[in-house]
């Protein structure tokens, strides 16, 4: 369950969605300095950090002029002069605060983004040591699409199956942008919101438009082709298994006996919330 409010923290509550940690920083702590996965990770809790504060300003302005306001909202015109001025010196402070904000959130998203690509198996080449100014280019490595990393290491057909299984839901924030899947629960499930929007790019996955994608979010079914993609990868995968498991354990990489395509698992350890 997601440790913070978004409607308190926004920022900390993406990052905990999207890799599960309840501290951003987190995503930095196991890996050495200049890699990769430690620059970007502190990337995105500095940006979540930025998000989260400026959410905080943003709040107590707004609630602040709201709390000026109140005589007017009860009838009470006496005081008019005062609460335009109040109007005219809040008005564009919120507005700039709201700007920012968004601004901010759109940098946490693409760091976010950047981030799930330099994972191993999303479909970038692994990660090492490398000069900041590279990371840019890095994420961009993977073969093909961009987007790869989020059909990479079997998030297709997890999306495909979870799908199948039914009252799987996409939903997007009307105040934030972003998105998310829900199943019949209202739980969050494993798959990416990404990996629904690539399978709905290829034509696979379909969402049902007569409904909001705010509440209560649009439900997901599979197409003609994703139906036979889904069939595809049940029928094949029992096959793979069996001749990975006739294969020499001591196979060398790049042999015969060797599956390039296997993925190394993917995973980031949550560790106790502290304060940067």
């Amino acid at each position: 369950m997601n440790p913070h409010d978004t409607a308190k923290r926004p920022g900390a509550h993406l990052v905990s969605e999207e890799f599960g940690v309840e501290d951003p920083w987190a995503l930095s702590d196991d890996h050495p300095p200049r890699h990769p996965l430690y620059l970007v990770g502190r990337m995105v809790a500095e940006a979540a950090r930025d998000v989260d504060e400026l959410h905080d300003e943003l709040t107590r302005v707004a609630q602040s002029a709201i709390e000026l306001l109140e005589p007017v909202g009860r009838g009470d015109h006496a005081d008019k002069r005062d609460w335009q001025g109040i109007l005219r010196a809040t008005g564009p402070q919120i507005e700039l605060l709201a700007a920012r904000r968004s601004a901010a959130y759109q940098q946490l998203t693409r760091a976010v983004t950047t981030y799930h690509r330099l994972l191993p198996g999303f479909g970038a080449e692994p990660a090492s040591e490398v000069p900041f100014q590279s990371l840019s280019l890095a994420a961009e490595r993977a073969s093909g699409r961009d987007d790869d990393w989020a059909i990479a290491s079997g998030r297709q057909l997890a999306a495909l199956e979870a799908v199948a299984a039914g009252s799987l839901r996409f939903h997007q924030s009307a105040v934030y942008g972003h998105t998310w899947l829900s199943d019949g629960d209202g739980n969050r499930p494993k798959v990416l919101a990404e990996t629904a929007k690539r399978l709905i790019a290829d034509g696979l996955l379909k969402k049902d438009t007569s409904t909001s994608l705010y509440r209560p979010g649009q439900l997901l079914s599979l197409t003609p082709r994703g139906e036979q993609a889904l069939q595809v990868f049940r029928t094949t995968a029992p096959r793979v298994s069996a001749a990975l498991s006739r294969s020499s354990p001591a196979s060398a990489p790049g042999s015969a006996g060797s599956d390039p395509t296997r993925a190394s698992p993917v995973g980031t350890t949550a560790k106790p919330s502290r304060s940067r």
